[in-house]
């Protein structure tokens, strides 16, 4: 769709993403569950980025409405097919006027014929080539291209987005977001110059000051290093990178946890890093502090665009 009256550019550039989600700025706020709500996700969208509303728990669903008396600008919306893949959620979304989707964690095929005749723009996250081939398949309108230094769920034998976007790219022919590494403007550069249009941050927004999350967390990863996440695969748990706490390190070593992911809520919000696992990706060890979204889109689009400037002039010096 065009953007205030401009006509679209091809979607396979930056522009013609933006033009496509109707937002000004190709980046877009990771659906993390519990913590992509109406706060935040208003406050990306209000800095002209793509906010996105999770919807796999109930405050995330109650947010698709109270996200409307915080920003008349685009939102989209998740759907994590695994946990959530009524077709009465298209008709949810519907009444919310969402018109992108990011669907993950299943088949996309499940919904994307549902959703695009609602008249939504649909992306799929991807963790490999093989899932990449079967969403475009699928019909799906454009992928998240993941590389397994994300947080969150993982395949334990998935690739570096390093790897993966640009293997992606060369063989999947659709607008293509980058996800995985990515909190700044250097981050969004290098992703652009392996074949994304647009790059989506996670751990970057889950430490800005907009984000819901406790002090106590956000200052763990803001203090982290890049060796300070680990690949948890345990018995019980599904694999996950997470932050390297006690209790990851506890689990790590006994191969099964003593805690499980029901107490995300109260890591979460209560501040307590003992009462489940913290899905962070490695990037945090880039992360210095927290930050207005605002700020982090602005310094991360301006910095990509400056970024490419100087890689050009170093190579013709």
């Amino acid at each position: 769709m065009p953007v205030d009256g401009v006509p679209s550019a091809p979607a396979r550039s930056p522009a013609g993403l933006a033009a496509l989600l109707g937002v000004r700025i190709p980046i877009v706020q990771a659906p993390m569950t519990y913590i992509a709500g109406a706060q935040l996700a208003a406050a990306v969208s209000n800095a002209g980025a793509l906010g996105v509303i999770e919807t796999t728990s109930v405050q995330g669903r109650e947010d698709l409405g109270r996200v409307r008396d915080l920003t008349d600008a685009p939102v989209a919306a998740n759907i994590a097919l695994a946990a959530r893949n009524d077709p009465a959620t298209v008709d949810v979304l519907a009444a919310a006027g969402i018109r992108t989707v990011i669907t993950s964690a299943g088949d996309p095929r499940v919904m994307t014929g549902r959703l695009h005749d609602a008249g939504m723009t649909v992306f799929h996250v991807v963790g490999s080539l093989r899932n990449a081939l079967k969403a475009a398949d699928a019909g799906v309108d454009g992928v998240i291209v993941e590389g397994v230094e994300g947080g969150g769920f993982k395949n334990p034998q998935a690739a570096s987005t390093l790897v993966l976007l640009p293997l992606v790219a060369s063989r999947v022919h659709l607008p293509i977001i980058a996800a995985g590494g990515i909190c700044d403007g250097l981050s969004m550069a290098a992703a652009l110059v392996l074949g994304a249009q647009g790059v989506q941050m996670g751990t970057r927004m889950l430490t800005s000051a907009e984000s819901p999350i406790h002090d106590n967390l956000k200052n763990a990863v803001v203090g982290a290093d890049e060796t300070a996440t680990v690949m948890l695969s345990v018995r019980g748990l599904p694999t996950m990178r997470v932050l390297r706490t006690p209790t990851a390190e506890r689990a790590l070593a006994a191969g099964r946890s003593d805690v499980g992911l029901d107490g995300i809520p109260a890591l979460y919000f209560t501040g307590d890093l003992a009462a489940s696992m913290a899905n962070t990706g490695q990037v945090a060890g880039r992360i210095a502090q927290v930050e207005a979204v605002a700020d982090i889109i602005e310094q991360t689009w301006a910095g990509a665009r400056a970024a490419l400037d100087d890689a050009r002039a170093r190579l013709d010096a």
